[in-house]
């Protein structure tokens, strides 16, 4: 008599794995995570091995291109670019992360406060956010940020004027889903269980909505990176920090191309496409992670 053997359990992969998996598929989310991981690491070595104040004037001898002692050279002001470099895309990240993190709570707030409980709540939200989104939001910033003393505009008050109109694409976008969501019949078996309107929203609609919510952040991140940006190079930042806006205007200022300084606004202009370019495609991914329409099978 033969004894048959029982088939030996499969193994499911690790969330690990599958996380990997999926990225192979998802090549925009993919590179774009790549770029940006490569980022944090040059900002968060370099603060452990370069000297911060080398970012601010006086700080290495004046115009000297790449060398092994200047990897990234010097500018007109005596900084060294490579510490600029690491304390520009710190600052920069800063503005992103505050500006794009405020903007989109409260348009998470604004929004499921407007679609789920209706009313002369979400009248005034709608209404409020269909009036002020035609407004061309540059325009708003640039007369902010042009009516203020330069010797009061800091970090954090840039990171402020950014965000004023941050809120209202977020805010349309979560009013749409939550619509959508509170329709839904796993809403109506929670209603009809007895479970609190918070108890709705934080434990049964909220978990649904955070792909969106991640794609709304990372989106307002762009928005605020690249207003920052914008802002910076037409002289209306905080002149003294090492923002790379900032360092591409004083270059242009002081004709940095026709006087032969190439490295000067090549170092910041690079680090900016990879900042932007590295969020756009972390965007893209997270649209097809969230939308079931283009979401690639597993």
């Amino acid at each position: 008599m033969t004894l048959a053997l029982a088939p030996s359990p499969i193994k499911s992969p690790s969330r690990l794995h599958r996380f990997f998996r999926y990225l192979s598929r998802n090549k925009s989310l993919g590179f774009g995570l790549f770029i940006l991981l490569a980022l944090v690491a040059f900002t968060v070595i370099g603060l452990m091995v370069i000297d911060p104040n080398d970012a601010y004037p006086l700080s290495a001898p004046t115009r000297r291109p790449p060398s092994w002692e200047f990897p990234f050279g010097t500018d007109f002001f005596g900084r060294d670019m490579l510490a600029v470099m690491v304390v520009g895309m710190w600052q920069t990240a800063f503005i992103g992360v505050v500006a794009g993190g405020v903007g989109t709570f409260i348009g998470v707030v604004l929004g499921f406060i407007s679609a789920y409980f209706g009313g002369i709540t979400d009248a005034v939200i709608r209404i409020t956010c269909q009036i002020l989104t035609p407004i061309p939001v540059l325009l708003i910033q640039v007369v902010v940020a042009g009516s203020l003393d330069k010797r009061d505009v800091t970090i954090f008050i840039m990171a402020l004027i950014v965000v004023m109109l941050a809120w209202m694409a977020p805010t349309l976008v979560i009013r749409s889903q939550v619509l959508t969501m509170k329709e839904r019949q796993f809403v109506s078996v929670a209603k009809l269980s007895g479970v609190s309107d918070m108890g709705i929203i934080f434990k049964e609609i909220l978990p649904n909505l955070m792909p969106f919510v991640a794609a709304a952040f990372v989106g307002q991140i762009f928005l605020a990176v690249f207003a920052s940006f914008y802002l910076a190079v037409l002289g209306l930042g905080p002149l003294r920090e090492p923002l790379l806006g900032n360092i591409i205007w004083l270059a242009q200022a002081q004709g940095a191309f026709f006087n032969g300084w190439w490295w000067w606004p090549i170092a910041p202009s690079v680090g900016m496409i990879l900042i932007l370019g590295s969020l756009a495609l972390i965007n893209m991914g997270l649209d097809e992670l969230s939308n079931p329409r283009v979401r690639k099978s597993e």
